[in-house]
């Protein structure tokens, strides 16, 4: 991996710059995820309609096939990565006021579609922002730059999230969207004043910029091993996560705004509060030992959602679940942003982290069906307790890779 040059005396410019382009990057994913969820749960779709409309955001899945185009080509404004930024965000906000347009009950097959087209600039937009942040941070920064975009992400699914849950009880979701698309527009600001990236060259060709970082990649020694720890880290998590919206509106009895106040806002509170204890925990621990326990309280809260289908619609019982949730997830990812940004050769961010990151990104994107079916056979409870389970395979490849993971704890200057 090669190292990054950084001026002197602009770190609180880069790290505040990281936290406000993770806002943008987090603002469409609940909006073409678990917001049109709720808008579907509301308008009546039947729960298979509601699993197979999770499928609209593959492009998080296969953003790697063209990620080599934004490590190859520099768009004619704002350098190797802001360019691709500000062009995304502005593709995202259009298609936030697209989806405003229509109703779900008479045409939900076209929200959809729009939808895969948000998720496709969103995408995009996080390929750029990966590469971006990768490239901009010292390895001492990393652990930081992973927290304050877990930050930045959780306050824009904050706002996408649970205040257009609440809003949506009061003006509706299409007057959501707009406003939406009206933030995602004002984003634009952040990406032109934010500060330019190291000067690293681009690959010589679009066939290099394809085959020089998986080659790079795939030379490494149990690259398979790892490329399944990536897939299956977050695993647990994002399977209980998967219809977790449905689950609370329909599954328990919440309203939406009890949701949109616990779940998603308050909530949110104690992600942002788990992603900088997180940052905080990395500088004095190593990555290793991070994983591990974070990723046991991970999969351990998935419990406390099946402790809500015997307590009922009660507040109290959702909130503790939510925090405890919520907390221990901010920790895990802000540990396992930081691994992906470690394993990335910087000269190849783009391609390399699109690659991880759509590894990490299967169970979220393609569990919404198979968690549908499975609630269908077993019931709530029994889903979340079996979710618990599948976190588990994640935590013994971080145990069988340990030693490796301990070698990219002097990339991210770790205490030791």
């Amino acid at each position: 991996m090669q190292a990054t040059v950084i001026e002197p005396g602009g770190r609180h410019r880069r790290l505040i710059t990281i936290a406000l382009l993770g806002f943008a990057s987090g603002l469409p994913l609940s909006l073409s995820s678990a917001s049109l969820q709720a808008w579907f749960t509301v308008a009546g779709l039947d729960l298979k309609a509601i699993g197979w409309a999770t499928l609209a955001g593959q492009a998080y899945v296969f953003k790697f096939l063209w990620a080599p185009l934004l490590d190859r080509f520099v768009l004619p404004v704002l350098g190797r990565r802001r360019g691709w930024i500000v062009l995304c965000q502005i593709g995202c906000a259009m298609t936030l006021f697209a989806i405003s347009l229509f109703d779900p009950r008479t045409s939900a097959a076209t929200i959809i579609g729009i939808a895969v087209v948000l998720a496709l600039f969103s995408a995009t937009q996080d390929i750029a922002f990966d590469a971006y942040r990768t490239d901009l941070l010292s390895a001492a920064e990393r652990g930081w730059g992973s927290a304050l975009t877990q930050t930045g992400y959780r306050l824009a699914m904050l706002c996408s999230g649970g205040l257009a849950l609440i809003l949506a009880d009061h003006v509706g979701w299409p007057a959501v969207y707009q406003l939406m698309g009206g933030v995602m527009l004002v984003m634009t600001l952040a990406t032109l004043g934010a500060p330019d990236e190291p000067g690293i060259g681009p690959p010589r060709s679009l066939i290099a910029a394809v085959i020089e970082p998986l080659r790079e990649f795939f030379s490494r020694p149990l690259v398979w091993a790892w490329l399944a720890l990536i897939v299956l880290y977050k695993f647990g998590d994002a399977f209980s996560m998967a219809l977790s919206t449905t689950f609370l509106l329909r599954g328990v009895g919440f309203s939406q705004t009890e949701v949109g106040t616990i779940n998603k806002v308050f909530g949110l509170f104690f992600a942002l509060g788990g992603a900088l204890a997180g940052g905080w925990m990395l500088t004095r621990m190593r990555l290793v030992t991070a994983l591990l326990v974070f990723g046991l309280l991970q999969a351990l809260t998935n419990l406390g959602y099946a402790w809500l289908t015997v307590t009922g619609p009660e507040t109290w019982a959702l909130a503790a679940v939510v925090c405890l949730d919520q907390g221990a997830g901010g920790m895990g990812a802000t540990a396992f942003g930081a691994l992906v940004m470690a394993m990335c050769n910087l000269r190849f961010s783009a391609t390399q982290f699109a690659l991880l990151s759509a590894l990490a990104a299967i169970g979220r994107v393609f569990l919404g069906p198979l968690a549908a079916y499975a609630v269908a056979a077993m019931g709530w409870g029994p889903f979340f307790v079996m979710t618990f389970f599948t976190a588990l395979p994640g935590l013994l490849l971080v145990f069988l890779l340990r030693k490796g993971i301990l070698s990219l704890d002097q990339r991210l200057g770790s205490a030791s």
